[in-house]
């Protein structure tokens, strides 16, 4: 499990919780170890389903690739559903086109609304989007 700066265990930060059907899409090794252990009844979806995820994870470096994963990403989101997209913070050193503005933008401009920022750890940065009240 695990627990940043904060000492807010991961799991939690992200909303996580028993009986959901969750979605990861290029998380890099560590996630799973980061989030266990999962709670009870937890479906992990490993390509899109018709019923829907209810929690999908991103993670992205490149402006491109994350565009098209978000749309592709956001028909397979339940309408109470969540969608969290990662990318590497600039502390980080990691190479990427992509910042907190260009993917809060994309997503308000493609109908979902963000509603949460946190450290995913010291290297990702993650922002929460659900559909609008209204939308679902």
């Amino acid at each position: 499990m695990s627990v940043g700066y904060s000492g807010t265990p991961l799991i939690k930060k992200l909303g996580i919780k028993p009986g959901l059907a969750i979605r990861v899409v290029q998380a890099p090794e560590a996630y799973w170890d980061w989030i266990s252990p999962l709670p009870e009844e937890i479906k992990v979806l490993t390509r899109a389903k018709k019923e829907g995820a209810d929690f999908i994870h991103l993670f992205t470096k490149e402006r491109k690739k994350f565009e098209r994963e978000f749309l592709k990403l956001k028909v397979e989101l339940k309408k109470d559903g969540m969608l969290w997209v990662s990318w590497p913070k600039k502390s980080s050193k990691v190479a990427s086109d992509l910042d907190e503005n260009i993917i809060r933008n994309f997503g308000l401009n493609n109908g979902l609304v963000d509603v949460k920022v946190c450290a995913v750890d010291e290297v990702w940065s993650g922002l929460k989007f659900m559909y609008r009240v209204k939308d679902r």
